[in-house]
């Protein structure tokens, strides 16, 4: 009986670890929520944005603790990009939960850049600059 509770608990254990990998956390969801928009106000060509690199890294590592986790969670968007569109990319940077999530946004955002372009554009444009991941040109 000790052996049949010592191989649940094990696969208990097992099962669980990739369910809790899965998981992105409130500080990665936020700046990935704020990547993707990013992305997205310069995917529909709202005019007078570029991407800010380094305002991008400060505030990843801001809300996660690095400039490392910054990248890797850049690299984990950028994989699942990639993979979405069927292209090569690195399989130790793609995260699912990335890739799930990011997906679940840029809708989001895109289908409202679409219905209202010009208050769409002003409004995550400016969020995104406020942000430091766009700046104006």
């Amino acid at each position: 009986m000790e052996i049949v509770l010592t191989v649940v608990a094990m696969l208990a254990m097992i099962v669980s670890g990739p369910a809790q990998a899965a998981m992105l956390s409130d500080a990665e969801a936020m700046f990935l929520d704020q990547l993707v928009t990013a992305s997205v106000v310069l995917e529909q060509r709202c005019d007078g944005y570029e991407v800010d690199g380094a305002g991008g890294v400060q505030l990843g590592a801001r809300l996660l603790g690095s400039p490392e986790a910054a990248m890797a969670m850049i690299d984990a968007y950028a994989a699942a990009i990639k993979a979405r569109d069927g292209e090569s990319y690195d399989p130790r940077k793609f995260r699912p939960e990335v890739s799930d999530a990011a997906r679940k946004t840029f809708r989001r955002v895109r289908t409202d850049l679409i219905r209202n372009p010009k208050r769409a554009c002003a409004d995550y444009g400016e969020t995104s600059v406020e942000q430091g991941l766009l700046r104006r040109y």
